[in-house]
């Protein structure tokens, strides 16, 4: 069998170091496509490096643009790889353009297509939320992250026998990487940090990059904690020039360490050592999770909702330095309660490879059945259709 993964964004990467993996494992031929969609070497070679994932067999070069003419060009350039290729199914991850592009691509051209990270919603009309709803419509597997996310499947009507809950290959990955760099990162040693004793933050989503407003609120309330403790911005290329078109005062940005985007294993260690983690990074606020950190989501919604509970992250829309500020330093003060078992058991990316390996009119059992996870997470299905 052979499948045609497509990533082209940062999670992307982390998650099919998982899944591919776990696909040669299960005798699965897997092709991997990147869109360029990250095309600089920190936002994307490191990571291939690190991580150990094989070279990309093609590398489509798209880099940024508009939403509509990079998903454009994606789509045709995607599409041209299958053709030639003609793999028995798509496997496309998350919530970007490549995503997007990548299910386009497949349902045109009537070939299976699965989605990891199925069944995410954060309610808005945002491009991310756009491109999970449309993805998961049209998808044939569709591989739910979290019993929440299966919730949301079974509300829009999508039939029970194309969802499975596998947990969260993110999950799998901070188990996997987090020995890995402890060993090899030295990060806190050239940054000269201890434990502990700063805050980690990331900005990246559009909606508060691209509003000027938004961003210098965001600025100014980090900026603000940065006088009670240390606050290190590694900064997306795309957000430094909005930073630099919206003038935020050089006082401001002085106050913040800000830093070039770093590769996986540095930004493990930034992130399990850290006193706080503000965002607005989905996998990001996943991986604080993960790693036991409180968390400010610099949004006012999130599609990880498990993260809410027990006081782990914490919302906040970006309308005023003050109360950006006020939010940080109210979840410095906090106590949270983590679950262990919220996102899967660690072995999420073999639970779907081994769907995957089930999938096709040959195959003699159905992808759930392929499945060894523990009965009360493959009887979430039934208990989200009310047939408990």
């Amino acid at each position: 069998m052979k499948v045609a993964s497509i990533v082209g964004a940062r999670p992307q990467f982390i998650k099919a170091a998982v899944v591919s993996k776990a696909l040669a494992s299960a005798g699965v031929s897997d092709v991997l496509v990147h869109t360029g969609q990250h095309y600089d070497f920190e936002m994307s070679a490191l990571f291939f490096d690190e991580l150990d994932i094989p070279a990309p067999k093609y590398h489509l070069g798209i880099g940024s643009g508009h939403h509509g003419a990079q998903t454009g060009r994606m789509l045709e350039a995607i599409e041209s790889v299958l053709l030639r290729n003609r793999p028995d199914m798509v496997l496309v991850y998350g919530d970007t353009n490549s995503t997007l592009a990548g299910a386009l691509a497949a349902a045109k051209l009537q070939i299976p297509m699965s989605h990891v990270e199925a069944g995410l919603r954060s309610f808005n009309r945002q491009p991310e939320e756009v491109n999970r709803v449309l993805t998961d419509h049209i998808a044939d597997l569709l591989f739910a992250p979290t019993s929440t996310a299966m919730r949301n499947l079974a509300n829009e009507g999508i039939p029970a026998e194309r969802i499975i809950r596998t947990g969260d290959v993110m999950y799998d990955a901070a188990l996997q990487f987090a020995a890995h760099a402890d060993a090899f990162s030295d990060v806190l040693q050239r940054l000269e940090l201890q434990p502990r004793t700063y805050i980690l933050a990331t900005l990246h989503r559009c909606e508060n990059t691209d509003d000027q407003s938004r961003l210098r609120a965001i600025f100014e309330g980090i900026a603000d904690v940065a006088r009670q403790l240390p606050v290190v911005l590694p900064l997306h290329p795309r957000t430094r020039k909005e930073v630099e078109r919206a003038q935020i005062p050089g006082g401001v940005l002085q106050r913040i360490r800000l830093l070039k985007p770093l590769g996986y294993l540095d930004m493990t260690m930034l992130e399990k050592h850290a006193r706080l983690i503000a965002t607005d990074s989905g996998g990001v606020q996943k991986e604080a999770y993960f790693h036991g950190v409180p968390c400010v989501t610099l949004r006012g919604e999130t599609e990880w909702t498990e993260t809410l509970e027990g006081g782990c992250n914490q919302l906040v829309f970006p309308a005023s330095g003050e109360g950006v500020a006020s939010c940080i330093r109210e979840a410095l003060g906090r106590e949270p309660t983590f679950r262990t078992d919220a996102y899967g058991d660690g072995h999420s990316g073999e639970h779907i490879a081994n769907a995957i390996s089930c999938w096709g009119p040959k195959a003699q059992r159905s992808p759930n059945e392929c499945l060894n996870i523990p009965s009360r997470v493959s009887n979430d299905v039934r208990s989200c259709y009310g047939n408990d």
